[in-house]
């Protein structure tokens, strides 16, 4: 004669709290947002850089002839490519 066994006894877990899931995940959208806003804030001012050191490039390079490039136009540029990437990685996000 074979035996029943009973079934396992359900494993209980401890009730959530949904409030303070809510909680957090309230604050993980309101961190985000900050995070957004001052990623924005950072892009804006670095567009602003970048256009200010594009505009000095071109007034270095008008001064200059086609035998002269100056060691300040290379440095300029340097510095535009450098912000620009940092710009383009800004824009992608975390």
């Amino acid at each position: 004669m074979a035996q029943r066994t009973a079934p396992p006894p359900p494993i209980l877990q401890p009730p959530q709290n949904t409030d303070e899931t809510g909680w957090e995940a309230q604050q993980k959208k309101e961190m985000a947002k900050k995070l957004n806003l001052q990623r924005q804030d950072e892009l804006k001012k670095d567009t602003e850089k970048l256009l200010e050191l594009a505009t000095e490039l071109k007034q270095s390079v008008d001064k200059t002839d086609e035998n002269t490039l100056s060691l300040d136009v290379i440095k300029k540029a340097e510095q535009i490519e450098k912000l620009a990437k940092s710009v383009k990685d800004k824009m992608k996000g975390p």
